[in-house]
This record gives structure tokens, C-alpha cells and sequence, in this order.
């Protein structure tokens, strides 16, 4: 059974993410904060995180920081729920770690593709994956695969499972700019579309 961590502040959101989780099988542990998310995630050893950004003291985007600068919880998917919409708060989010981003209130199904998905990558990405040292994979670990600095870093992000629009967000660049970069990245590999290329770059980050 898998473990989700739900953390946020308002009860009856949390209530209610923790129960249609429960419904489909999984064991849930709710936080009613981003301090107790914290030591939650450090005692409780989840699979997955569900985090509200906006909350008082500690916010999401610094739980996330913090776990991230854990060996013990850097591996762990994270996804952000928040009513925040604004595309500078996804990046910052998506670029401190983030491997998802869900604007509240998620419907149940937004939820549920969002969890499995996530579960189903960190899987298969472990071993070969993100879990490289108890760090999380960069860029450069991509140089070997002969690819510019900004090929890496948008193959990275295809890898985590991004769609273009999120990358162009995340990057700050066009989207234009993004698919020239995806062409150029699987010239250069040898292969024909986005799922080969994330394989290989999962199997390079792996090898490392």
C-alpha cells in the first residue's frame, strides 16, 4: 500500500483529499502545516507528497526546499495543490523540485492521474532514476549524452514527465525555443520521439 502525505491547512481540503485517497487504496497521513509536513515526511518515510503552497509560517515552497535538501526525503515525488495560478508561482515551484502542480480545488480525477502517475515514475526512475546519492539529478549529468547545457535542461524536464507548455513556463522561454531544442536533443540521440529520449536520459542519470 502505497503512503501519501497530504499537507495543508485548510481542514476540509485535507479531509477531503485524505479520503478519496483512502477510497482508492492508499494510506494517508495529513499535516495541518508545513512544519509538521516536514517532520511528518522525516518520520513517516511517504511514497508521495501533496503540499498546499500558500500556508502560514512555513509554505510550500519552502517545505519543498527543505526536503529536497534532505538525503532521507530528496527522493520523494512531489506535488503542489494550490489555488495559485500565476505562472511565476509555478516556476519557482517547478524549479525547486516540484513534479507536479494541481490548482485547487483538483477535481478527483486531476488528483488521482496526478498521484498515479507520479508513483508510477518514481518506479520505474529507481534504479535508474532520480534517487543518485540521495540528491536530485541536474543537468549536467546529462552533458555525457553530447547535448548543449539547455538540451539537458529541457531533456531533464521531459524526463520528469513534463509537456511542453510547463516547460516553457518553467524555463522562461517560447515554446517555439522548447521544441527546437527537442528536435535538436533527438537528432543528436538518434531517436524519434520524447519517450525514447526520456528513457535514455533516465538510464544516463542512473549510470552516473
Amino acid at each position: 500500500m502505497k503512503r501519501i502525505l497530504v499537507i495543508d491547512d485548510e481542514g476540509k481540503l485535507r479531509q477531503h483529499y485524505g479520503e478519496l485517497l483512502r477510497l482508492e487504496g492508499f494510506e494517508v497521513i495529513e499535516a495541518r502545516g508545513g512544519r509538521e509536513g516536514i517532520e511528518r515526511a522525516r518520520q513517516e518515510a511517504p511514497d508521495l507528497v501533496l503540499c498546499d503552497v500558500t500556508m502560514p509560517e512555513i509554505n510550500g515552497h519552502r517545505v519543498l526546499e527543505v526536503l529536497r535538501g534532505d538525503p532521507l526525503t530528496a527522493h520523494l515525488p512531489f506535488v503542489f495543490l494550490t489555488g495559485c495560478t500565476a505562472r511565476e508561482d509555478m516556476r519557482t515551484g517547478m524549479n525547486l523540485g516540484a513534479d507536479d502542480y494541481l490548482t485547487k480545488p483538483a477535481t478527483p480525477d486531476e488528483l488521482l492521474t496526478a498521484v498515479r502517475a507520479r508513483l508510477r515514475r518514481a518506479e520505474a526512475a529507481t534504479p535508474p532514476g532520480r534517487r543518485r546519492a540521495g540528491r536530485e539529478a541536474v543537468p549536467a549529468d546529462l552533458a555525457p549524452l553530447g547535448l548543449t547545457p539547455r538540451e539537458s535542461e529541457v531533456l531533464l524536464w521531459v524526463a520528469r514527465g513534463k509537456t511542453n507548455d510547463e516547460i516553457a513556463t518553467v524555463l522562461g522561454i517560447g515554446l517555439t525555443t522548447v521544441k527546437k531544442h527537442l528536435e535538436s536533443t533527438y537528432a543528436k540521440l538518434g531517436v524519434e520521439n520524447r519517450t525514447t529520449a526520456a528513457a535514455m536520459a533516465l538510464e544516463r542519470i542512473g549510470a552516473g
